[in-house]
């Protein structure tokens, strides 16, 4: 508690008895004199109030309602005493002041107890509530606190309980991706390695011999190392997102440039697969955006490679390209069936696959490619996102034309 209050009322009732004095030496004012005197009690007992409340602040909030209505009848009371003195009322009159102030003091009293018992009430339901957090619950008052303080620090329990439960939530979402996460990755790579040794095993032990059949395991042996990297490459770029390492080297680039290299990229896997690849670029204002091409570059790669995996053969994948005012944009779109409207809203959680039979028969990755693909879009600034069309699924991203170079 801070000495200010207890030093200004003293210096008051010090300059009330002053006034006291010259009152009733030079002035003969009666009324300056009993206004001085009464205000002398009351500061030297406001004083002494201040120094009962200080010795009181660990008790409860009842006790200390009451020793102000206490210390508010004594001041009153030390007031009366002294301005009766001053002013030399009868006895008579002065018995009957007390009998007034007795009664005044204990409607004051009581009711300070009634004031008392609320606020502590209030205060226990307020511990309740704190309980109620700390034990994971969510608070879903329907009867607060009257007093408006006490109501609005209720209502803001009230939120930060269902922040907390919304943030308890994604940590729970999180942990349930990381373990999908795992147990996905560690079966890819169990499964190449498998085939690895497997080859090994069998160029060893001179189960094969002819040429023909030995070049055809050394593909093998290519094609799974290559899956492997692909893997290792995911899971470090992933790291990077998480740990908020991205580092963009930021430069303009031609958007048709760019639409041009995605679409040649992807057109070797495309046609393995029997699939038409196609790249679209719409009328633009100003043919150059503001990015880092390492990363947007892979954005569209993984989106392509996506759409392609679930586009059967014969199908169709277009790369589109445009802008929409300070906002370039870049959708691809498959004919593979669309995304079930159950699980459109997860297609970027880590680790997710989705609906195996979207393509029965496609070899799915290790649901990495578009979580990564939104960690590089929003350090970009931008968003990334998926909807149903025609039969098939389009994802857009959209990045502002112009990024800070110093990113």
């Amino acid at each position: 508690m801070s000495w200010r209050p207890a030093i200004l009322i003293a210096v008051l009732g010090f300059g009330a008895a002053i006034g006291v004095t010259v009152s009733g030496e030079h002035m003969g004012n009666e009324a300056s004199v009993l206004l001085g005197t009464a205000f002398a009690g009351a500061a030297l007992t406001g004083i002494v109030g201040i120094f009962v409340l200080r010795s009181l602040r660990a008790r409860s909030l009842r006790l200390q309602a009451i020793a102000v209505a206490v210390i508010a009848v004594l001041g009153t009371a030390v007031g009366i005493a002294a301005s009766g003195t001053a002013m030399f009322v009868s006895s008579h009159d002065l018995e009957a002041l007390v009998v007034v102030l007795l009664t005044s003091g204990t409607a004051a009293v009581l009711v300070a107890l009634y004031l008392g018992s609320r606020i502590g009430s209030a205060s226990r339901d307020l511990e309740g509530l704190i309980e109620q957090i700390g034990d994971g619950d969510v608070l879903t008052m329907a009867d607060r606190p009257a007093a408006h303080e006490l109501r609005q620090l209720a209502e803001r329990l009230e939120e930060s309980s269902a922040r907390l439960e919304e943030s308890r939530r994604r940590e729970r979402a999180l942990e349930s991706s990381r373990r999908e996460l795992v147990a996905w990755v560690s079966h890819d790579l169990r499964t190449p390695l498998a085939g690895i040794r497997a080859i090994v095993e069998a160029l060893e032990d001179g189960v094969v011999d002819d040429p023909e059949t030995v070049a055809r395991y050394h593909r093998t042996m290519r094609d799974e190392s290559d899956k492997l990297a692909a893997l290792v490459d995911d899971l470090f770029e992933l790291s990077r997102i998480q740990a908020g390492a991205v580092e963009l080297s930021i430069e303009p680039v031609s958007l048709g440039d760019f639409v041009s290299d995605a679409v040649a990229g992807a057109s070797m896997s495309a046609d393995r697969k029997g699939v038409a690849l196609e790249g679209r670029l719409n009328d633009l204002s100003a043919p150059t955006v503001d990015m880092s091409a390492r990363e947007m570059n892979r954005v569209v790669r993984n989106l392509l490679d996506n759409a392609i995996r679930h586009t059967p053969p014969g199908g169709h994948v277009v790369v589109e390209a445009g802008e929409d005012g300070p906002v370039v944009y870049v959708s691809v779109v498959d004919n593979g069936g669309g995304i079930p409207e159950d699980e459109i809203s997860r297609v970027f959680d880590l680790a997710f696959r989705g609906d195996a039979a979207r393509t029965p028969g496609h070899e799915g990755g290790a649901g990495l490619g578009l979580a990564i693909a939104r960690g590089f879009v929003e350090a970009h600034e931008g968003e990334i996102g998926v909807a149903n069309e025609n039969g098939g699924a389009r994802f857009t991203v959209r990045i502002p034309r112009s990024l800070d170079s110093t990113r």
